[in-house]
């Protein structure tokens, strides 16, 4: 018996954004363009007849904005919904409101270019689109099963396996987090709770190039912690807080005792660029036992891999547990190959890694 596919509406004023979201969406045999809308008034009529299981929402759209809808919407009937929004600082900026409002994920608006780009977007938007779906509690009959688009790279193609060269000893504890969906309000949730002198922490949360750093700035707003998007050669501090910039990973490294990160390009690895395993891998090699590992939320296996190492290290490591997930997916992965220490709802992960962190 052939599965149900998962059912998708696009909304966007652009007739070519359309088509080429309905393109990208229609190849994947999971999913199916079930309906488009030029504005939100269209779509709103449409819902009136079905309900899909995901909505790719434009923000920018005559007659009502996609902000307005999606609040509308997630009062009258939570759907879930993703965001397809331009990357221009206004679009950035409401992106990151949209997922206040209850949107699961953000995704770049597509263009055409370079093969290797329509490839690495085809591959994005569909895992987002899937992701979203995998959210909707209410359809706990959906399974989203591992499909592979193309190769799955691990964090070998970013950084080989191996011990850092001995350096200077140190103390000092260093946190690395991981999240996906769900992450955004996690995270936010997390650094809330920091104080001023918390150890210096490095974050991969998936979402596209120029998104993180509204998003770090966001975050620089409502905590006491300092955070910002993340540049190459950056010093991991007290008191900081470095988000990995989309469409770049980022590794942790040591020089003597100072921590900082290096920013690279490369190709995706655990279908994410950034890539939480990358991260984490290097956090096993130049940390070790004075890193802090956290995975949150988040599907798929991105981070369950270098979690593992970072076990096998010496370091510490959380995950976040099922009730409180979005998507429990990257954490119980990680759980099952057996590099976690600990599991912890997402109000306790703070006051633990700052228990863990105190320099000893």
């Amino acid at each position: 018996m052939e599965e149900k596919k998962l059912t998708v509406m696009i909304v966007d004023d652009s007739a070519v954004v359309r088509q080429t979201m309905k393109d990208i969406i229609s190849s994947d045999p999971m999913l199916e363009v079930a309906g488009t809308a030029a504005d939100p008034l269209i779509a709103a009529k449409k819902l009136e007849s079905f309900i899909p299981d995901v909505i790719v929402l434009d923000i920018e759209m005559p007659r009502m904005d996609g902000l307005t809808f999606l609040r509308r919407l997630m009062n009258a009937h939570p759907v879930p919904v993703v965001i397809c929004s331009s990357k221009t600082e206004d679009g950035s900026q409401n992106a990151i409101h949209a997922l206040e409002y209850g949107a699961v994920e953000i995704i770049q608006k597509p263009k055409m270019g370079t093969k290797q780009f329509l490839e690495e977007s085809k591959v994005t938007i569909c895992d987002a689109v899937k992701a979203a779906a995998y959210t909707k509690v209410k359809k706990k009959s959906v399974t989203i099963p591992q499909k592979t688009v193309q190769p799955k790279l691990t964090a070998d193609a970013v950084l080989s396996k191996g011990t850092a060269p001995l350096t200077i000893d140190t103390t000092d504890k260093v946190v690395v987090i991981g999240a996906s969906t769900g992450g955004t309000e996690a995270l936010r949730e997390f650094i809330e709770q920091l104080p001023v002198d918390a150890p210096g922490i490095a974050i991969v949360q998936h979402m596209p190039e120029h998104f993180t750093a509204a998003f770090a700035k966001r975050l620089d707003g409502l905590a006491r912690v300092t955070v910002k998007e993340a540049a190459n050669n950056d010093s991991v501090l007290r008191g900081h807080v470095l988000i990995a910039p989309g469409n770049r990973h980022m590794l942790l490294k040591r020089s003597g005792a100072r921590y900082y990160v290096e920013v690279r390009e490369g190709p995706l690895v655990s279908r994410h660029r950034p890539s939480v395993d990358v991260l984490f891998r290097s956090a096993a090699r130049y940390a070790g036992k004075n890193a802090i590992g956290v995975i949150m939320t988040g599907m798929g296996d991105d981070g369950a891999r270098g979690m593992a190492e970072m076990h096998e290290s010496g370091s510490f490591t959380i995950a976040q547990d099922e009730k409180s997930c979005v998507v429990f997916g990257m954490p119980n992965e990680a759980i099952k190959r057996g590099g976690v220490d600990e599991v912890l709802s997402l109000d306790r992960i703070a006051g633990r890694v700052l228990e863990k962190g105190q320099r000893g």
